[in-house]
């Protein structure tokens, strides 16, 4: 058994996540369920001797994994698909977990990404933030709008990832695209550099902390388009998550700031569908005047009954978007209590 006979298998079945860890089978991950490849437990060995494979048809330099240190990268196999593995030590020994990311690009309809998401691409300036937890679609979802600008305008298209995943020719604009720790050292140096770089939209992989969201606003007020991505789970947590990382004293500076620069907030999470497979749900804002006006003055308790309100611009809730999948048949009941925000509400609407 081995790893591309294992990447093979994982790509012919539209696998999403290959587990390989001492004391299991190799597992994969699919449509969120766990799916045994055979029934031959891995010994920590073999398990070692699959990563050591890896490493050598990614030709990635073993220093970290020499060094007994965590490895995040992803590399392509010919004719298969691209793959982005971590590298890691569970209970003394090595394991892995590799995310299958088949070549080309991602279809958004079929995804089921709405319209009023795919249109952030028309957006010319500001800051546009795609939010949820880790394996929610996320990088899938700014990869669609990316390919709507490469494909739509003229213009300079710079992305920064740990690690890349989707890779982007060359179209109507160019798209150039750093690795974290191969082409540049970190996220806050690549962003500096990227305003050198006359750029017209930036992807900035992800907003981690103080610098890089400080520099990520002072970029996006520069007049380029920006997107970034958080771990919220809704349009008001996201905002509360970028304020709290300021001193008290800067807070309201940073209000007016995003009021001026945020053009929206897509969050989204993936769900079970009834049949059997999975779906992403959104809450959609797009910044009005209404809005920033809340922003500014600290009314984010205000933000749903907004987002409810402004459904001809392509906003809602997501509990408004798990009712419409619920009433269309395509969740549960169970499925729609057990990911949405306000529980007892939704309780009383499925119940209407």
């Amino acid at each position: 058994m081995g790893i591309e006979s294992i990447l093979s298998k994982a790509v012919e079945t539209e696998v999403a996540d290959i587990f390989l860890i001492s004391g299991i089978p190799v597992t994969f991950k699919c449509n969120g369920k766990q799916v045994r490849y055979n029934e031959e437990k891995l010994m920590p060995d073999s398990v070692e001797t699959l990563v050591r494979e890896i490493y050598a048809i990614s030709r990635r330099d073993t220093k970290n994994f020499d060094n007994e240190i965590d490895d995040d990268f992803s590399f392509s196999v010919p004719n298969l698909g691209r793959f982005r593995v971590n590298v890691f030590r569970q209970r003394g020994s090595v394991a892995a977990v590799i995310r299958v990311i088949k070549f080309g690009l991602p279809d958004p309809k079929k995804l089921g990404i709405p319209e009023s998401v795919l249109s952030f691409a028309d957006t010319k300036k500001g800051l546009v933030l795609i939010t949820g937890a880790a394996g929610t679609g996320k990088s899938t979802t700014l990869a669609c709008i990316i390919d709507r600008i490469n494909n739509s305008r003229d213009g300079h298209i710079i992305t920064m990832e740990d690690p890349i995943e989707y890779i982007h020719r060359h179209n109507k604009s160019i798209v150039t695209q750093r690795e974290i720790s191969i082409d540049t050292p970190s996220y806050l140096d690549s962003l500096r550099s990227a305003l050198r770089e006359s750029p017209d939209v930036i992807l900035l992989g992800e907003m981690r902390d103080y610098d890089t969201i400080s520099a990520a606003i002072t970029a996006a007020e520069t007049g380029v388009l920006l997107f970034s991505t958080l771990h919220t789970s809704s349009v008001s947590n996201t905002i509360n998550r970028i304020l709290d990382v300021y001193p008290s004293n800067q807070q309201q500076q940073v209000k007016i700031q995003l009021s001026q620069i945020l053009k929206g907030i897509v969050c989204q999470q993936l769900v079970p569908t009834t049949d059997g497979g999975q779906t992403a749900v959104f809450e959609i804002m797009k910044t009005t005047t209404a809005i920033q006006n809340m922003i500014r003055e600290d009314k984010l308790h205000q933000i749903d009954s907004a987002l409810q309100a402004g459904a001809a611009e392509g906003m809602c809730t997501m509990d408004s978007s798990l009712l419409k999948l619920y009433r269309e048949g395509r969740i549960t009941k169970d499925t729609a209590l057990m990911y949405c925000v306000y529980y007892e509400n939704m309780q009383k609407r499925l119940a209407m």
